[in-house]
C-alpha cells in the first residue's frame, strides 16, 4: 500500500516536500507548473524561505492536495485555514442536502447514495435500501458504512455472486483515496474490511455463458435473481469546504435489461 506524509510536529516544506515525492514531481517540473524557481521550491521545502499564503495554495493546487490537506499546509506556515468544515446537517447546507435526496430520488429504482471519506452513507434511495434488506441489524446501525455493508460475511459479501473481483476492486479503490488523502482512520477501515474472511471460490460466481458488460459488474443475488449492475462515482466540481469535497455519489447502473426490468417491476 501506497504510504503518505506524516503531519506530526513538521513544517510546511518537508510536507510539500513529501506530496511532491508521492505525486513524482520534480522540483524543476513544480516549479514550472507553479510559474516559481527550482531554487525557491527547494528554499521553501528545506524551511530557507517561508512560502506566501498564495504561494501555499498554488503549490496545493499543482500537487493535487486534497482540501482537508490544503488547510494542514496552510496552517503548518503560520497561516489561517482558507477551507471551513461545515457540518452536513447546518442549515448553511441545507440547499446541497435537498439537492442530493433529489438526485439519488430522481434515479430511483435504481440504487444510489452518497458517501463521506470513510464511506460512511450520508443519503441513499430506495434502490439501495432494498438491496441490504435482510443484512445484519448490527451493520445497519448508524452510521452505515458502504464498505462493511459490501464486505462483511453478514452484510451483501455472501450474496455477492464475482465477491472475489468486486471486492479486489473495491479495495484498489480504498487504496487509491489512502493514497490520495492523508486519513488514519481511512486505513484502519481498509485494514479492517480487507481482513474479512473470503468463502472459497464458488463456480456459481461466474455466469455459464460469458457476458459482454462494458465495465466489471457487481452481480448481486436478490430473492432468488442474480441482479447486475456497474458503479459510477460522481464528486462536486472545485469544492469550497472540506465536507463537500469528501461527498462522492455513487450510482448503480443495471448491466442488463433483466435488472432494469426486475427493479422497475419492484419500486414501480
Amino acid at each position: 500500500m501506497t504510504t503518505h506524509p506524516t503531519t506530526a510536529d513538521q513544517g510546511v516544506g518537508p510536507l510539500l516536500r513529501a506530496w511532491r515525492e508521492q505525486r513524482r514531481i520534480s522540483q524543476l517540473e513544480l516549479a514550472l507548473r507553479a510559474d516559481s524557481s527550482a531554487r525557491h521550491i527547494s528554499f521553501v521545502e528545506t524551511g530557507r524561505s517561508r512560502p506566501s499564503e498564495e504561494m501555499v495554495l498554488r503549490l496545493a493546487e499543482h500537487l493535487d492536495v486534497p482540501v482537508r490537506e490544503r488547510n494542514a499546509l496552510l496552517l503548518a506556515a503560520g497561516y489561517a485555514p482558507r477551507y471551513p468544515e461545515t457540518p452536513l446537517d447546518d442549515p448553511a447546507l441545507g440547499a446541497l442536502r435537498e439537492g442530493i435526496e433529489r438526485l439519488i430520488g430522481g434515479y430511483e429504482p435504481y440504487p444510489a447514495l452518497v458517501v463521506d471519506a470513510l464511506y460512511n452513507v450520508v443519503a441513499a434511495n430506495r434502490g439501495i435500501m432494498t438491496l441490504v434488506d435482510g443484512v445484519s441489524e448490527a451493520l445497519l446501525e448508524p452510521p452505515l458504512n458502504a464498505m462493511r455493508l459490501a464486505l462483511h460475511p453478514e452484510g451483501l459479501a455472501p450474496r455477492i455472486r464475482n465477491l472475489r473481483a468486486w471486492r479486489g476492486h473495491l479495495l484498489e479503490q480504498m487504496e487509491r483515496q489512502i493514497a490520495l488523502h492523508r486519513s488514519e482512520p481511512l486505513r484502519a477501515l481498509y485494514e479492517e474490511v480487507a481482513a474479512y474472511p473470503v468463502p472459497e471460490a464458488d463456480p456459481a460466481e461466474e455466469p455459464s455463458e460469458p457476458v459482454p458488460y462494458f465495465a466489471l459488474p457487481l452481480r448481486i443475488e436478490h430473492e432468488g435473481r442474480t441482479l447486475s449492475f456497474v458503479s459510477s462515482i460522481a464528486t462536486f466540481n472545485t469544492p469550497m469546504d472540506v465536507t463537500v469535497a469528501e461527498l462522492a455519489v455513487e450510482t448503480l447502473l443495471p448491466a442488463d435489461p433483466a435488472t432494469v426490468k426486475y427493479l422497475q417491476a419492484l419500486l414501480p
